[in-house]
């Protein structure tokens, strides 16, 4: 099986300012998540887990797995998606030309500037991943859990399950919901 997870809530989502590859911790509110999941997910087995290296996603994987015996492993490809010289600005100071919005209301049109990451570059890290980490150990019939970031996780979820760019959205991540995928 496949399951994915996006981290715990952070004072900068509180805020509803962008993250991005910025490496904001949980705040006691995503912790307290993070251990709500641990409950829900305590019959859930997993052979192993892959995380973003980001404190906001480790913290999550790292309480979600407390007591249990099961590796967790960061992979820089599961890193959020970069949103450049945007990343820190809050939703609603975000000027009406800038592409993030469009990322979020029309990602088919988005196109990235002032450092930010493009969907194809955020698709080619996390399929490499998928290919070369987690699809061999499905294969094995093994466990796998992801616990990562909103853009990052869509990406994930529209490769596994065919969706496309235009309805990147659309798997509805929510903080600390498991989600199986396969």
């Amino acid at each position: 099986m496949l399951y994915i997870m996006r981290h715990g809530r952070t004072d900068w989502n509180d805020k509803g300012k962008l993250q991005g590859r910025t490496d904001v911790p949980l705040n006691a509110d995503g912790r307290a998540m993070a251990e709500q999941a641990a409950k829900a997910c305590a019959e859930t087995h997993f052979d192993v887990c892959f995380c973003s290296p980001l404190r906001r996603a480790k913290e999550t994987a790292e309480i979600l797995l407390r007591g249990r015996d099961v590796p967790l492993l960061t992979d820089d490809r599961l890193t959020e998606m970069g949103f450049g010289v945007y990343e820190g600005m809050e939703n609603g100071t975000m000027p009406p030309d800038c592409p993030v919005r469009t990322l979020f209301r029309d990602p088919e049109n988005y196109r990235p500037d002032g450092g930010a990451e493009s969907l194809s570059a955020l698709y080619e890290r996390t399929g490499e991943f998928l290919r070369q980490a987690v699809f061999p150990l499905l294969e094995q019939g093994k466990d796998v859990l992801l616990v990562g970031h909103g853009a990052m996780n869509a990406s994930i979820v529209c490769q596994v399950r065919g969706v496309p760019v235009g309805q990147f959205w659309s798997a509805g991540l929510e903080q600390c919901k498991l989600l199986r995928l396969l």
